[in-house]
């Protein structure tokens, strides 16, 4: 088993090997996370860890620019998370490898990541100025059939796009899809409108085969329903805003 720490960076979101992941970092504890990945040389990964969160909070309630300001403010690198951090969040999560980490004046920083390779959460260290976890890397397994699956899940995902194409009433530009099904099974699952609980489903299946069958079926239901419905509000979530945080 092979294990790895890192910082921890919590989010309401779930991030998939592959996936590009810009952040706007303000708080303090995230803030501190930066510095210290900044300290690292030019050659060497930036990296930190991406798990979303189960119960709790991304931002602390009192953080700079939300409106409760006669609370006492939450301080801490568990802020909003609870007494035992790891409960609130899910166990399976991404490495997340910074392209740059750009300092603002304010002390705010503007980050670009890539995700990698996902990892299991065993534990949480909330001692220092920011999370920090103790991670084992899970490999990606093809699976049984997962060629074969991916063929399939790319058919059910152009269906899918057009049915959405036409729910905005305009066309959906697409690049061109990669054929690798692990890399198949990543951009659906990033791409798809789905819950929260659906896509972290996705991220912990044992294997790419399994997420792909998994994928099949959300499509085609996913399709089904928006082939029922005169509109679809729900998909300007394909546009995602960067973390608040």
């Amino acid at each position: 088993m092979t294990t790895v720490r890192l910082p921890l960076f919590p989010l309401n979101s779930v991030l998939f090997p592959g996936l590009v992941l810009p952040l706007n970092v303000f708080e303090e504890r995230y803030r501190a996370m930066m510095r210290e990945l900044l300290k690292s040389g030019e050659d060497e990964p930036r990296r930190f860890a991406v798990v979303a969160i189960r119960d709790g909070r991304e931002v602390a309630p009192t953080a700079p620019g939300l409106p409760d300001p006669t609370s006492l403010p939450e301080r801490g690198p568990a802020a909003g998370f609870g007494a035992d951090p790891i409960q609130a969040f899910h166990r399976v999560g991404c490495v997340a490898e910074a392209a740059t980490i750009r300092e603002r004046e304010d002390g705010s920083f503007e980050v670009l990541a890539t995700g990698t390779t996902r990892v299991r959460l065993l534990s949480v260290d909330s001692s220092g100025p920011f999370l920090t976890a103790e991670l084992e890397e899970l490999p990606e397994d093809a699976g049984d059939g997962a060629g074969v699956l991916a063929e399939g899940v790319l058919r059910a995902f152009r269906n899918y796009q057009k049915r959405l194409a036409g729910a905005r009433e305009r066309s959906l530009t697409g690049a061109e899809l990669p054929d690798e099904p692990s890399v198949v099974s990543y951009l659906v699952a990033a791409a798809a409108v789905l819950d929260i609980p659906s896509k972290q489903r996705l991220l912990q299946a044992p294997d790419t085969a399994t997420r792909l069958a998994e994928e099949l079926k959300l499509l085609r239901t996913e399709t089904a329903v928006i082939r029922h419905l005169p509109s679809l509000p729900a998909v300007e979530l394909t546009r995602a805003p960067t973390s608040p945080n």
